[in-house]
């Protein structure tokens, strides 16, 4: 199956995230889930939850929330508070996007091959962060 539009990604999906940060030495990761569930405005809501561990540190309660909007092929990540973050097209295999959030820069490459698994992998640099944040997505 080919992601073709934002439909493809409205329900639940089980995350496994793991996170590198080169500067600090250390690995973190996040176990948890994101629904994706359609927002009244349009698009869909995506609410992540569940439990991030950073280093040898105990486990915490971590949530995330960001507003999809499909434009034509394209869709639109916004931040909750409505400003944007970045935008992809899932047609293809893969896609990449970029955002400056002075001082640092955020990459991101979306892997679509083996879908309905799906990967997502960030690269993060700037003064004080350098990190590679890589998210394996299954349906669940």
């Amino acid at each position: 199956m080919t992601v073709r539009n934002i439909d493809a990604f409205a329900g639940g999906w089980r995350i496994s995230r793991i996170i590198t940060d080169r500067r600090a030495g250390t690995t973190g990761r996040f176990d948890g889930r994101a629904d994706l569930r359609p927002d009244p405005a349009g698009g869909l809501i995506w609410e992540e939850t569940g439990q991030l561990r950073l280093g040898d540190g105990p486990a915490l309660s971590a949530t995330r929330r960001y507003l999809w909007q499909g434009l034509g092929a394209r869709i639109t990540v916004l931040f909750e508070d409505g400003r944007y973050f970045h935008d992809f097209d899932p047609s293809g295999a893969a896609a990449e996007a970029h955002h400056d959030c002075p001082p640092d820069v955020y990459d991101v490459v979306y892997d679509f091959a083996d879908w309905p698994r799906w990967r997502c992998t960030w690269e993060v640099r700037g003064p004080r962060k350098d990190y590679r944040m890589e998210s394996l997505h299954q349906r669940g």
